[in-house]
């Protein structure tokens, strides 16, 4: 092989690591991955309604101490609502307080809001939950196996999931507050009518 040869070679070899590390760092920017944002579309989406898939959570917020973690499949009986966000995600942050008012709203009754927070760091999250005092429970899908196993391609994303741990509804982009209360009124009102039923026989 010619000397001049062996310099392009050389020098082809040795941008290799500069390729890698830039590409590393598009991923790493602001804590968003290459391919993933902040969904285009809004509104609901249709789903095959399905089991949801169950996951465990390592909660971050709140009175959670170190290791404690919610299971979804303990919440059968309740309307679960999963919301996938980010740190990062412009719509997210705007909607926080509407999902706040919901959630103090239906305390008492049973639902529960579940924050997944995907393609993000934990410390960019942590810092989210303060800023924007979020009080259900939330923590990092650190690997993205549940977003992953929900299909999620973009934030934020909602799945509404019935008393039998059906999704019902999928919600893209974010939702507006009566919207997101009618989703839950109408879920809420058969786990009402089970029990009504319940109670006749």
């Amino acid at each position: 092989m010619s000397r001049r040869n062996w310099i392009i070679l050389g020098t082809a070899a040795a941008l290799i690591p500069l390729f890698a590390l830039l590409a590393w760092a598009a991923t790493q920017q602001r804590g968003q991955p290459a391919g993933a944002g902040i969904n285009q579309q809004f509104g609901e989406i249709r789903v095959e309604q399905s089991p949801a898939a169950d996951f465990t959570l390592e909660l971050i917020n709140g009175n959670a101490q170190r290791g404690d973690a919610l299971r979804l499949s303990d919440l059968r009986g309740k309307v679960v609502l999963v919301d996938f966000w980010a740190s990062w995600c412009g719509p997210c942050r705007q909607e926080s307080g509407a999902l706040n008012r919901a959630y103090a709203a239906y305390q008492g009754r049973p639902v529960e809001f579940i924050g997944v927070n995907v393609w993000d760091t934990q410390n960019a999250a942590e810092l989210f939950l303060v800023e924007f005092g979020v009080a259900y429970p939330a923590g990092v899908d650190a690997g993205g196996e549940i977003a992953l196993n929900y299909g999620v391609s973009g934030i934020p994303e909602k799945f509404f999931i019935d008393a039998n741990g059906v999704i019902r509804l999928k919600y893209v982009g974010p939702m507006p507050e009566d919207v997101l209360r009618a989703a839950l009124e109408t879920l809420l009102a058969e786990v009402e009518a089970d029990g009504a039923g319940s109670q006749q026989r």
